[in-house]
């Protein structure tokens, strides 16, 4: 029983205890009827108190929780109280009945004391239930209260970085009314700048009620990184403003449409903020227009804390300015070392204060230094440092870009510290550090790519050894949450001055294999002129058709391609493999190298879409690819290549033409597909099934009759008994199709007993093409259906509701065009939607009929009925009712949404939900404090997950559901059931492809970690949702993974 049940169910017994007393009080004065009614008492009481004890055993490990071992102590306190009185009311009883009194006057209930303990008993049991009432009551009118209150925002601020006097004196500029509302804070590189900001806005002053924010610039940022490009540098700060409007909750997610106009953006930006008091911290800004477009918002009371390293950007005359220099950090220096050397103030040798002048109490340069010489105590190891420091700050190459003449002197001491913190460490770690300088650094980079990068370097076994030395070093940092990484702007200066060695290293010294699997990664993830040269080797590898090479390649493509961290991620890099990859598809597939047909096979399931199918497949029909792959399949017993060269069959059939069609039916070996449908090849089914959709769909009877002929209904109703959750739910939607397309002839293995097996829904899909009689049998006496309409339309409330049962045989038969047609045109849906609305709770069983007929209608109607109720908002009506206070209307109202979404018309109905907000109405009830309002609206969810696209994926992601979701599974023990559904979910959908569904599920999984960092449940949750992704077509990515790994080694 979940701890949220508690309450509700100790609630039904104390009811049916109440119950009991007042039988016990009003039984016959006859004293032969009391002793069945005290033990009727000590039934229910007893039941109390084992589930007391049942529930405070199972969740022992949720009693920190103050208000269910509230909960829990006041039923047994309730327990306690009521076994001695009924132990005493079965005495009196009993020594009544000794002295023979038959009869006692119980209209006299003072002086009867049975009757007293009656009293006690009654009033022990209403003083629980009132008490549970009032705190509900009160829990209600403050929830009601905080959620109309907005959340004020958070800034965290970073390890190892003291507050200094200086934050002091900005916090107090910021108290002050009258001054400017831009505080500039400039200063060298790796001063301290953001650190200090973050510290500042971390606590901001009271009169900030919204709280704080901060939005990150960087030189990705500015009109020199886009090398003038006015265009293309508006185009960025308008997507960098975009997800301001996000952080602060304006908008649900980035709108992909509107980031071109930044004047648009801008204006909206000004709505926005419209009588917000809200502290905005504009890091690491490069550009004067970008302090300017929030300094002239009006109409609200925020104020910019302001960093940057730009003297142009320190010039503007609207602000107030605070230069942070030597003399300031040089209070805090020390801490700074201390910190990262993992030494006390003590522990420091005394050389330590000559080292701090050295690095100009740079807290960059102090942090690596530090590390590098961390728990070392010995004085001349220190001195050594400094002569080295000096010599690698004289030797280090010089910036290559955006440093002034006054932080160059600064710059070589910095990249000094780099040199010396690199000569500490082994040698792997250095040529790891070099490597990374192809990669661009303007985004967080995954940590699939730093593998990448090792793998050509050295023993990919040691990679985490290795990358760990950077991260202490303070070269690399690591995200908390993410296995991503990132550098500071400093790190990818002296980065950019490695860039030719890092080409050297990775290309000009590896071998050719090697470099083969490199290519990939850098186009994806390497810096603008890399990925020039990446992109040109691709194109010779795959044109030259050296088969291992190609094969590396392919590989590493589909590897790269799913680190994809976002969705826009995965297209940006998807469009750029198809061009590479599209004009040279036949000359793959015409190699005659099987392994490398394989996986340009499976290349091309993980890259291509639709329209790319349209595109490029006319020249492998004209190649005669068909032939080629149907010779690789008579010969071939590994499944994964079975699979992805009987994908291509599939597509070619389906985009071609109907004679390449008519030849993959004919060469395709169905019965190969039907083992690996088995309940056990589960690693396999979601290919499977989007086989036999492009067959069936281009196929249709003629292609059905083969695969049933081959066993493969036989094999889908195994599923059907023995096959997981998201097996199931494909093996029905391929039946339905089967028995639609080719009629009910074709049905020879389900039968009436195999129904029993299927969820109701699925059921009603399927029983028309297995039981020969539907018909519902007529009312005894013959109605016409104006008649009924009359008696539905009648005020008498019983009339009604018999009218409606009556009218299910018309209903049963609305896809009929005649009746259709009379229903559409009658009132009967406009009747049914007032019912529906009906607010008084003694009739929710005509709202529940409403419901009912509402969902038949849509089920036999289709697609005409969904649309009269769009006309009349019924769907609304319906989520709205899943949220009534009146539980026993959920499960009405889900049914017939469920029912509409998964029926004829059911896009339109996913598509009203989306674009008429209730979608958020939906994620919104998942705080409700009601259990079955959350189970309900999570179950409404979980379909519109199966059901939709990834257009609708990325808006629940936008509107943090998965997060939502998690935070649901803490309060319910960390079951992870909410989390694997909506995994699960995505599973079924069959409108994202096999590609985006891996990038999707591991932004899903991020999501869950970030929700539950910290928490107790944290391992437990993150554990569940592994192990629903190591099912199924996670298999076959890993063994794709492991596979390429062998190649590479070869």
């Amino acid at each position: 029983m979940d701890a949220l049940q508690v309450v509700s169910s100790a609630t039904q017994i104390v009811s049916s205890i109440v119950g009991a007393v007042v039988a016990l009080e009003q039984a016959s004065r006859d004293l032969d009827e009391a002793p069945k009614r005290i033990k009727n008492l000590e039934e229910f009481v007893s039941d109390l108190d084992n589930l007391t004890r049942k529930v405070k055993q199972k969740h022992v490990y949720k009693l920190h929780n103050p208000q269910l071992d509230n909960q829990i102590q006041s039923l047994n306190a309730l327990v306690e109280r009521l076994h001695p009185k009924i132990v005493k009311a079965r005495r009196i009883v009993s020594k009544s009945k000794l002295k023979n009194f038959a009869k006692i006057a119980w209209s006299s209930m003072a002086g009867d004391p049975l009757g007293k303990l009656v009293n006690n008993i009654r009033g022990d049991l209403n003083w629980w239930l009132e008490s549970q009432r009032l705190v509900q009551n009160v829990e209600k009118v403050i929830e009601s209260t905080a959620h109309d209150i907005p959340a004020r925002l958070k800034i965290t601020t970073e390890q190892g970085y003291p507050i200094s006097s200086k934050c002091n004196f900005i916090r107090n500029l910021l108290e002050q009314e009258g001054l400017q509302r831009v505080i500039l804070i400039v200063g060298l590189s790796g001063i301290g700048k953001s650190c200090m900001a973050r510290h500042v806005a971390s606590d901001p002053p009271a009169k900030f009620v919204g709280g704080a924010v901060e939005l990150g610039f960087g030189q990705w940022c500015s009109r020199a990184a886009c090398d003038g490009n006015k265009a293309e540098y508006q185009k960025r700060l308008a997507r960098k403003i975009c997800k301001f409007l996000v952080q602060i909750g304006f908008w649900k997610k980035i709108k992909d449409e509107n980031t071109g106009d930044l004047e648009y953006i801008c204006c909206l930006l000004q709505e926005a903020l419209y009588g917000k008091s809200i502290l905005i911290l504009l890091d690491d800004v490069w550009e004067q227009d970008i302090v300017m477009r929030f300094a002239k918002l009006y109409d609200n009371d925020c104020k910019y804390l302001v960093t940057t390293r730009n003297e142009a950007v320190y010039e503007i005359t609207e602000a107030e300015k605070i230069e942070l220099g030597k003399d300031d950090v040089k209070e805090i220096s020390k801490a700074i070392l201390v910190y990262h050397s993992l030494l006390s103030e003590e522990e420091l040798p005394s050389v330590a204060e000559r080292l701090l002048e050295r690095c100009g109490h740079h807290p960059l340069t102090v942090a690596v230094m530090g590390k590098a010489l961390r728990k070392e105590v010995r004085a001349e190891k220190w001195e050594k440092a400094i002569i080295n420091l000096s010599t690698f700050a004289t030797c280090a190459p010089g910036p290559v870009s955006y440093v002034n003449e006054k932080e160059t002197e600064n710059t070589l001491t910095i990249f000094g510290s780099f040199e010396f913190s690199l000569e500490a460490m082994p040698g792997d770690s250095r040529n790891l550090f070099t490597a990374l300088a192809a990669l661009s650094w303007a985004e967080h980079v995954p940590e699939a790519c730093l593998e990448a990068i090792w793998s050509v370097l050295g023993q990919e076994s040691l990679f985490s050894l290795i990358v760990s030395k950077l991260v202490e070093g303070s070269l690399l940092m690591k995200t908390d949450i993410d296995p991503l990484y990132q550098v500071h702007d400093m790190v990818s200066l002296y980065l950019d001055s490695k860039k030719n060695d890092s080409v050297l290293l990775l290309i000009n010294d590896s071998g050719h294999e090697e470099t083969s699997f490199i290519f990939p990664w850098l186009l994806v993830f390497g810096k603008e002129s890399i990925k020039r040269i990446a992109e040109q080797k691709i194109e010779i590898i795959l044109s030259v058709l050296e088969e291992k090479q190609a094969v590396i390649t392919l590989e590493a493509i589909i590897q790269a391609l799913m680190a994809s961290k976002t969705i826009s991620e995965f297209e940006t890099s998807r469009a750029s493999f198809v061009s590479i990859l599209g004009p040279r598809i036949e000359g793959l597939i015409s190699s005659g190298s099987q392994s490398l047909v394989a996986v340009s096979a499976e290349a091309i399931t993980n890259i291509f879409n639709g329209s790319d199918y349209h595109y490029f497949f006319p020249s492998l029909e004209s190649a005669g690819a068909v032939d080629k792959l149907a010779i690789i399949l008579e010969n071939c017993e590994e499944p994964m290549i079975q699979t992805n060269v009987s994908t291509v069959l599939a597509k070619l059939a389906e985009f071609g033409s109907a004679e390449t069609a008519d030849k993959v039916l004919h060469c395709i070996p169905f019965n190969q597909l039907a083992d690996l449908l088995s309940p056990d090849a589960e690693e396999w089914h979601e290919s499977m099934f989007t086989i036999l959709t492009s067959l069936t769909k281009v196929g249709k009877s003629k292609a059905i009759e083969r695969m049933i002929a081959c066993g493969i209904e036989k094999t889908l109703i195994k599923l059907l008994e023995n096959g997981t959750e998201v097996a199931q739910h494909r093996a029905i939607v391929t039946l339905k199709a089967f028995y639609e397309l080719g009629g009910r002839q074709t049905n020879e293995s389900l039968q009436p007993a195999n129904l029993n097996l299927l969820p109701w829904e699925v059921r009603l899909r399927l029983e028309s093409f297995v039981l020969s009689d539907q018909n519902v049998r007529h009312s005894p006496r013959p109605q016409t259906f104006e008649d009924l309409i009359h008696r539905v339309l009648d005020s008498n409330y019983k009339k009604v509701l018999e009218a409606m049962q009556d009218l299910i045989p018309f209903i049963e038969n609305a896809g009929e065009p005649q009746i259709r047609d009379m229903i559409l045109n009658s009132p009967l849906i406009r009747r049914l939607l007032e019912l529906l609305q009906y607010g008084n709770s003694q009739q929710k069983s005509m709202r529940s009929e409403s419901a009912f007929l509402l969902m038949k209608l849509a089920f036999s109607g289709g697609e005409a009925f969904i649309k009269k109720y769009l006309e009349y908002d019924i769907i609304s009506e319906l989520v709205k009712m899943m949220q009534c206070p009146i539980t026993e209307l959920h499960d009405a109202a889900y049914t017939a949404v469920h029912q509409m979404l998964f029926g004829s018309g059911g896009v339109l109905v996913l598509n009203h939900i989306f674009q008429m907000g209730l979608i958020e109405k939906l994620v919104h009830s998942i705080d409700s404090k009601s259990m079955k309002t959350r189970e309900v609206n999570v179950r409404c969810l979980l379909d519109v997950v199966e059901l939709g696209n990834k257009a609708c994926l990325e808006r629940m992601f936008s509107l943090q559901v998965v997060e939502k979701l998690a935070k649901l599974e803490t309060v319910s023990g960390g079951s992870g059931e909410t989390v694997v559904g909506f995994l699960k979910g995505m599973d079924k959908c069959k409108h994202i492809s096999t590609a985006e569904r891996k990038v999707l599920k591991l932004q899903v999984v991020r999501k869950v970690r970030a929700a539950l960092k910290g928490h107790k449940f944290e391992a437990r949750m993150l554990a569940v949702v592994d192990a629903c992704l190591s099912e199924g077509s996670m298999k076959v990515a890993a063994s794709s993974c492991s596979g390429s790994s062998r190649n590479r080694k070869l």
